[in-house]
This record gives C-alpha cells, sequence and structure tokens, in this order.
C-alpha cells in the first residue's frame, strides 16, 4: 500500500480485518450514505479553533491522541462536566453515549479512532 497522509485519506476498519480508504475531499458529502463506514473511521485532524458543537458515539468508544498543539476536552458526564487537558502525545478514550468537545486556544493536530455509528451533534 503506497504511503499517504491520514489528513488528507481517512480509513474505515471493518471489524473483519478489512479496510477502506476514504479521500477527504468528499468524505463529509458523503458519509452517511457510504456502505464502506460500517465500522472504525481512523482519521487524523487538523484544529484551528474550538469545536463549533458536542458531538456523541452511541455506539462506541473513541479514541483521541493529540499530535500538536494544546487541546482541552470537554466530557458531559452524568456528574457534570469533566474536562481533560491534553498535551502532544496524550490519549483520552471518550466512552460510548457521553457528549462532548474540545476548546483549542491553538492550532492542533490530533488522530481519532471512531466507532461512528449513529454520530449525533448537538449546538453549544
Amino acid at each position: 500500500m503506497p504511503r499517504f497522509d491520514l489528513e488528507d485519506t481517512y480509513l474505515s476498519l471493518d471489524g473483519q480485518g478489512g479496510l477502506a480508504r476514504h479521500p477527504v475531499e468528499r468524505f463529509w458529502e458523503t458519509v452517511d450514505a457510504n456502505p464502506d463506514l460500517k465500522g472504525t473511521l481512523v482519521a487524523a485532524y487538523q484544529s484551528l479553533g474550538d469545536w463549533p458543537h458536542w458531538e456523541m458515539h452511541p455506539e462506541g468508544e473513541e479514541v483521541l491522541v493529540l499530535l500538536d498543539g494544546r487541546m482541552t476536552l470537554i466530557l458531559d458526564e452524568p456528574g457534570g462536566e469533566r474536562w481533560v487537558e491534553m498535551a502532544p502525545g496524550a490519549t483520552c478514550i471518550v466512552p460510548r453515549g457521553i457528549w462532548h468537545r474540545a476548546l483549542v486556544p491553538d492550532p492542533a493536530r490530533f488522530l481519532g479512532i471512531t466507532f461512528g455509528a449513529g454520530t449525533q451533534h448537538r449546538p453549544l
């Protein structure tokens, strides 16, 4: 398999040992109709500021690994919000069904590994 950048091409893992590649330029407009996205998404993202909404993955946990920059994850847990400060190399597991968002004071890059079936968003 030739070399590629996870910020330009996302991967979906099917849980059976297979994977599919998804060019980013078409990914978000076809995500809901893509039959290859039944499993876990592996992607790298650059975030230039705070996330504009909350998100939640009802079907599985999400692993976030900060590659560069700083980021504070906010988890809306049953007992209240939990703030998780992240520096490069830090990894956080967001439990299934937990609403979360991020504050990003400076540009940051992170890796996301997400079982995204049923992902929901809500306004801040």
